[in-house]
């Protein structure tokens, strides 16, 4: 099994976290993984992105353009922006929840995340749109953001692990106070994603 994957948000949603949970999955399998992160303005609201690599052969961390499988999107705008990654046939799955930029909340622009949303309806033909934050709140906590996600990930065969998988990395890499929490998460979004086969939807809505 050889996938390569884009994780994208911004500082403070769980993205590296979730990066480390589907490599701890995969390393589980004696799966070869590779992963580079960026965090740049990550502590100030700004953009962080992780690659992961899987499968044999690997040569570098870092994905070409064109050639990732999936790019989970942890908010809209970001997802839009590292669209060029995916290639032809890959699958989106992203948040609906827009965050906005400094340099908007600077200028006085508007900005609902509706208009990326929009542009990915358009122009990707595999996308999985997901209210976060319907489930966060029906959930009881935004801290399940990254879960919900990485979830919907799992259960759409994005990438090729299991449910179970994704529970023993949780186990393995979190304190268990935070189990129950992340082990609802999971069971919520795969109470909303039955149909597996039919990737572009929307639930949580």
């Amino acid at each position: 099994m050889n996938k390569n994957i884009v994780l994208c948000g911004v500082g403070g949603q769980g993205t590296v976290l979730a990066s480390k949970l589907i490599a701890a999955a995969a390393m589980k399998k004696d799966i070869p993984v590779m992963s580079a992160e960026t965090i740049g303005m990550a502590q100030r609201g700004g953009s962080v992105f992780s690659h992961i690599r899987m499968g044999e052969g690997l040569y570098a961390p870092m994905i070409a353009r064109g050639t990732a499988d999936v790019i989970i999107g942890f908010e809209p705008g970001e997802a839009v922006r590292m669209l060029p990654y995916l290639k032809p046939d890959g699958q989106v799955i992203v948040s609906r929840r827009a965050i906005m930029p400094v340099t908007a909340t600077l200028s006085g622009s508007a900005y609902s995340g509706d208009e990326m949303i929009a542009y990915l309806e358009k122009n990707v033909s595999n996308l999985l749109t997901i209210d976060t934050e319907e489930a966060c709140r029906n959930i009881g906590s935004s801290k399940v953001l990254n879960i919900l996600l990485l979830g919907a990930a799992v259960y759409s065969g994005a990438l090729g692990l299991t449910e179970e998988e994704i529970r023993d990395a949780i186990m393995e890499r979190l304190p268990e106070k935070f189990h129950g929490l992340n082990f609802e998460a999971l069971a919520y979004v795969r109470e909303r994603l039955a149909d597996t086969r039919v990737q572009q939807r929307r639930f949580c809505e």
